[in-house]
């Protein structure tokens, strides 16, 4: 069983468009716990183009009343990121090398030229017990790094895997991410996945043993658009073995 993750950032995307308060992210979040979303993830970023501050500590404190919901953090540990979970204390922390003009994540740590870095905030997520995920490409040769430096677990950045679904090179593909789940696991580290996944292409997804945590949102969000939020919800339930 792979627990699903709803990513609301677009929510608060959408929201912000107009400045008032709709849709409203916490009656989302309800509505996909009501659903049967087992996490909730969110990506604040520093000019707060969707997520807020202040959506992070009125969430945390929503997701409190759900004991077994998970919330995740996500994002580049900058001083200030780290000051707001910190505050926010999530179930996880999943740390992604963005920039703040980026548009999205678009790729996974250089883990060994971030050493350092990496090392302290970590010691800090574990310090304060929550959980630590680092954001990789499909690349076998970070594991040993990550396990040296104390991360309970991994993020698969499955952008690489949406754009070959449907190819000649989707098997290709697809293997470098199973070999790369199997190294992390055999290291004992938790294995997660997200980004550009979507109804269509989870299931192959998934034929890889024991992945943990899928986090969608934007492929989410407009499935939900067209087939209404009770079919999206039930059918990644569905897919994720729930």
């Amino acid at each position: 069983m792979t627990q699903l993750s709803v990513n609301v950032n677009k929510i608060a995307l959408l929201r912000n468009a107009r400045g008032h308060d709709e849709p409203n992210v916490i009656d989302f979040i309800s509505a996909a716990i009501r659903r049967g979303a087992e996490g909730i993830t969110v990506h604040p970023r520093p000019d707060e183009r969707h997520i807020t501050r202040t959506d992070v500590a009125k969430i945390s404190d929503f997701i409190a009343l759900h004991p077994k919901v998970e919330f995740n953090i996500e994002g580049n540990p900058t001083a200030e990121f780290m000051d707001l979970v910190l505050a926010a204390k999530p179930d996880q922390c999943t740390l992604v090398p963005d920039v703040p003009e980026q548009l999205t994540s678009d790729h996974g740590w250089d883990v060994a030229a971030n050493e350092a870095l990496l090392k302290d905030v970590i010691k800090q997520l574990s310090k304060a017990g929550i959980r630590s995920s680092l954001f990789l490409d499909p690349e076998p040769q970070h594991i040993p790094l990550v396990k040296k430096l104390g991360a309970d677990r991994i993020e698969l950045y499955t952008e690489s895997y949406a754009a070959h679904f449907g190819l000649e090179s989707e098997d290709t593909i697809w293997q470098t991410y199973a070999d790369t789940a199997a190294a992390a696991q055999a290291a004992g580290l938790g294995v997660n996945a997200g980004h550009d996944l979507n109804l269509q292409n989870l299931g192959r997804f998934l034929e890889i043993p024991d992945i943990l945590e899928v986090s969608i949102g934007h492929a989410l969000v407009v499935e939900c658009l067209y087939q209404g939020m009770d079919a999206v919800i039930s059918r990644y339930l569905a897919i994720t073995g729930n």
